[in-house]
């Protein structure tokens, strides 16, 4: 592949009145371009330079930027590269998955600082929000005074309407719906901490996540799936991850499909790890060991090779049926495995996209993301930063 390109964000406007609306603009480019002098800053965001010298000053006093080195060699001063400051802001992710829940906070640039892990048979609230109070407690901890200053909030991404799926999580199905159908995840998160607090699907944060921080620069549309314990995705629009107007949209996992007799199942049924968590139980393997850090999964390497088969057919398949809602450029594929069993399963996905039936459709490019295991956490984490600092979805990219 040659060079990614990296498309530049909507103009700002000299107008008084839109000073927030500014600095959203130029913290989101630092985010999307790297540390840049402010006159190109000024450039990109179609500002006077000046404006720019003074917002840009206002940020550095606040914390968020950081100088880098002059840059000499050109006419003039030396130019002074700005950046997202490492210790700017701060905000907490919390995954809340079917076999394992994840906390962690991170920093303005993506990074995660602190990290804490839970795995379980399957979900419950009563135990997944023991384990955020005490993680949040926890990390805010190792946090100096200056830094748990600095956190924005926290957002929580899970599946919408988990309570549909006990029978696959294994879950007694009148415990499991009465447990999560009218629960407030909101509020009860809000129980043990004053920050704000964020609850959004999981797929599509994992979307944000590759978005923001991964390939998602390099494509202007695209589908992105993630293969965790369930498949399930999200759609970027002109450079945009679009939620739907219910936050449901990319809803991959549900994407029709066929079992071994022909029955109508959906993608979730057809190429999600639990059908590998349950060949290994069948054969007398531990499945947990499937979701332990550092993951390993060599060991399993005469089950994990059927599966990837199947998987990779069957996203193959579907990529094709997205492409013909929506001409997309790419399908880019993650999940909660090792990046050697992504690198693995991209490849063949691409092996079988060549024998489908691709009459009336252009074939996607399909690529590997980047992001990994943490991407729901992690696109969970960006929410409240969206929020507050840089620029929403629907941001009007060129």
């Amino acid at each position: 592949m040659g060079e990614p390109i990296i498309r530049t964000v909507s103009r700002g406007v000299n107008q008084s009145g839109v000073r927030d609306h500014n600095e959203r603009l130029l913290l989101t480019l630092l985010q999307r371009h790297g540390p840049m002098a402010g006159s190109d800053l000024a450039r990109l965001a179609n500002l006077s330079p000046q404006t720019v010298s003074i917002i840009l000053r206002e940020m550095e006093a606040e914390g968020l930027l950081a100088r880098g080195t002059p840059v000499k060699g050109k006419v003039g001063k030396p130019s002074v590269p700005m950046s997202l400051a490492e210790g700017g802001v701060f905000s907490f992710g919390c995954k809340i998955g079917r076999r394992s829940a994840v906390l962690l906070l991170t920093d303005f640039r993506g990074t995660v600082r602190h990290q804490l892990q839970m795995t379980y048979p399957y979900p419950l609230p009563g135990p997944i929000f023991a384990f955020l109070e005490r993680g949040i407690a926890e990390i805010q901890q190792h946090c100096t005074p200056a830094e748990r200053a600095r956190i924005c909030g926290i957002g929580v991404g899970m599946p919408f309407e988990l309570w549909k799926w006990s029978e696959l999580v294994g879950a007694p199905p009148d415990q499991f719906t009465a447990s999560w159908q009218n629960i407030d995840i909101a509020a009860e998160v809000a129980r043990f901490t004053s920050l704000p607090v964020y609850v959004v699907n999981d797929a599509t944060a994992g979307c944000q996540a590759e978005h923001i921080y991964g390939r998602g620069k390099e494509f202007r549309d695209y589908a992105y799936f993630f293969i965790g314990a369930f498949v399930g995705g999200g759609i970027v629009l002109n450079h945009s991850v679009y939620q739907g107007h219910r936050g449901n949209a990319g809803a991959l996992g549900s994407l029709r499909s066929f079992g071994p007799q022909g029955e109508s199942q959906q993608l979730i049924d057809t190429a999600s790890i639990h059908l590998l968590e349950t060949r290994l139980a069948e054969n007398g393997h531990d499945p947990a060991a499937l979701w332990e850090q550092p993951q390993d999964w060599d060991r399993f390497s005469r089950f994990v090779e059927p599966w990837l088969g199947r998987t990779a057919q069957e996203l193959a398949r579907a990529s094709l049926s997205v492409c013909a809602v929506i001409d997309f450029e790419a399908i880019l594929i993650d999940g909660a495995f090792p990046p050697s069993v992504r690198h693995e399963l991209v490849e063949r996905t691409r092996r079988y996209l060549v024998n489908q039936d691709m009459r009336g459709l252009i074939a996607p490019k399909v690529e590997a993301a980047a992001v990994g295991f943490n991407a729901r956490a992690i696109g969970a984490a960006t929410t409240p930063l969206f929020e507050r600092y840089f620029m929403n979805s629907g941001l009007l990219l060129q």
